[in-house]
């Protein structure tokens, strides 16, 4: 597990719960893995209430299992779950890029054109943490664009189980080049300021996870409920 400092103001269990959930996105914590509240607290320098309280918290939306007497154990990608996220993302990033197509000015394009040279730089790369983070990015900037980023954090609270599946495709070489394509496409459809095509674009970005599914399960059967 990777473990960062702890920063001045924040609280044990919010530390905790941003190490745990850093590990548990970025795969460091895998899907199945046994997570000791002792280990952990001695890891993280805590004591082990804000470490069980942090598990507690995590396992409310799904993403921990709690077996009292027994320990915690990190959730298997459920695809039950990603569909569920992908409905709210859907109905949310489609309406967010159809506004950004009536607002959108030279200042915003520039910054999304930067963001994508990024993507292209950490895909040539293959450096899919810097993708994911980038990615993450290009998303964020649509819904500041919209002025719509109270939206955007409640996305990103119920994006957890979504967000191990997107990296394990970048860190698998799975549909890493495709992202960058699709991001390159919305980002046209923007700049031509054609609602309809951008709202199209993404909505086959956000569903392109179904079509790599069964190459993900077959390549980490492990991984997955």
């Amino acid at each position: 597990m990777k473990v960062r400092e702890k920063m001045k103001r924040e609280t044990s269990r919010e530390y905790a719960l941003s190490v745990l959930k850093d590990n548990i996105i970025n795969l460091d914590l895998k899907p199945g893995t046994l997570v000791s509240e002792n280990t952990m607290a001695l890891e993280l320098g805590i004591s082990r209430t804000p470490v069980r309280e942090a598990l507690s918290e995590l396992a409310n939306i799904g993403i921990v299992e709690v077996f009292p007497q027994r320990g915690s154990r990190i959730s298997l990608i459920d695809y039950d779950m990603i569909d569920e996220t992908y409905f709210m993302r859907n109905l949310l990033e489609c309406g967010v890029v159809e506004e950004v197509c009536r607002v959108i000015n030279e200042a915003n394009i520039a910054e999304l054109e930067e963001n994508l040279r990024l993507q292209n730089q950490y895909c040539m790369n293959n450096n899919p943490e810097g993708l994911f983070e980038a990615d993450n990015a290009f998303h964020k900037m649509l819904f500041q664009i919209a002025k719509k980023s109270k939206c955007y954090d409640v996305v990103r609270s119920f994006s957890i189980h979504f967000d191990r599946l997107r990296l394990l495709k970048v860190s698998a070489s799975v549909g890493a080049k495709k992202i960058v394509e699709d991001h390159r496409a919305i980002l046209e459809a923007i700049k031509e300021k054609d609602g309809e095509k951008a709202v199209t674009l993404m909505r086959q970005h956000l569903k392109q996870y179904e079509q790599e599914r069964q190459e993900l399960l077959n390549k980490f059967p492990e991984y997955f409920k």
